[in-house]
């Protein structure tokens, strides 16, 4: 004790020791090494294991998060579209500068024969049998019965629906007729000197009564003259993207009660319109 007592004073007051202790420290490192390493082993592993077991929960957060950004991201994309569609019909219903509407598809109808559609407003919004119904691009169709809250709209391309139009480049008047084709109209009864060609805008001549005239309705694409036919073979497309509408616009530019009439006087046989008119 008394000898250690004196190493210390020594080490202590004059650091005659400090030399040894330093060769100490290095000899007996390793020792010392050895004997902490299972306490450092087992702090890695409990760290490396605490590490694994929260990247794998983060991991799952995390998927989830992206899972469910995904989701909005695809319903962002559909409100997207369905923006540019109401802007693009917006835009339409400037240019119209007639009274107009917006209606949503609610229906489509599944008969091959019959090209018709049912739209989400109906007489308590003002719609009338008759009345004319326009996309983003051109004409669709009209409405041809009417329901307190909906009604049915008639396509263009419906094979018994017709149509006055003219072309566009020469004012040449004509009847493009549905053929129950989706996005085709054909052409009948033009004569084979008829000046008309592929690449032909049409658009309603205001004929009939049914639609003003100058809405847009197809583009011929295709001019044939069949051997020994005295009528050309003329088919257009719809300008209407009328297999992916969404939203149509309703246009009022006629008068109810005059088109009312006017159905009811188509509907009468020429007789009875001899005795009306006297």
């Amino acid at each position: 004790m008394i000898f250690s007592i004196v190493l210390m004073v020594l080490d202590h007051r004059q650091n005659h020791l400090e030399s040894l202790r330093s060769t100490l420290s290095v000899v007996l490192y390793p020792i010392q090494y050895l004997a902490s390493l299972p306490l450092i082993l087992g702090g890695e592993a409990s760290e490396a294991l605490s590490t694994r077991s929260e990247i794998l929960a983060e991991n799952e957060v995390l998927h989830a998060e992206n899972l469910e950004l995904q989701a909005r991201l695809q319903k962002f994309e559909a409100l997207e579209a369905e923006n540019m569609r109401l802007r693009a019909l917006l835009d339409s219903s400037f240019k119209v500068g007639d009274r107009v509407q917006i209606a949503e598809l609610v229906a489509v109808q599944q008969d091959p024969f019959r090209q018709q559609v049912l739209i989400n407003r109906g007489s308590s919004s003002g719609l009338f049998s008759g009345q004319p119904v326009l996309d983003a691009h051109a004409v669709v169709g009209q409405v041809t019965q009417v329901n307190p809250f909906t009604a049915t709209v008639i396509l263009i391309s419906d094979a018994s629906h017709a149509l006055p139009v003219q072309v566009n480049r020469n004012g040449l008047r004509t009847i493009a007729l549905g053929t129950g084709l989706i996005n085709q109209l054909e052409l009948p009864h033009l004569p084979n000197n008829a000046d008309i060609q592929p690449g032909d805008h049409l658009s309603t001549s205001g004929l009939g009564g049914r639609f003003p005239p100058g809405y847009p309705v197809a583009e011929v694409t295709e001019v044939r003259q069949e051997p020994g036919q005295p009528f050309l073979t003329v088919i257009a497309r719809t300008i209407a993207h009328l297999d992916r509408i969404r939203e149509v616009l309703l246009v009022w530019t006629l008068n109810p009660e005059a088109t009312l009439q006017q159905q009811a006087t188509e509907e009468q046989s020429p007789d009875e319109r001899a005795q009306g008119e006297k």
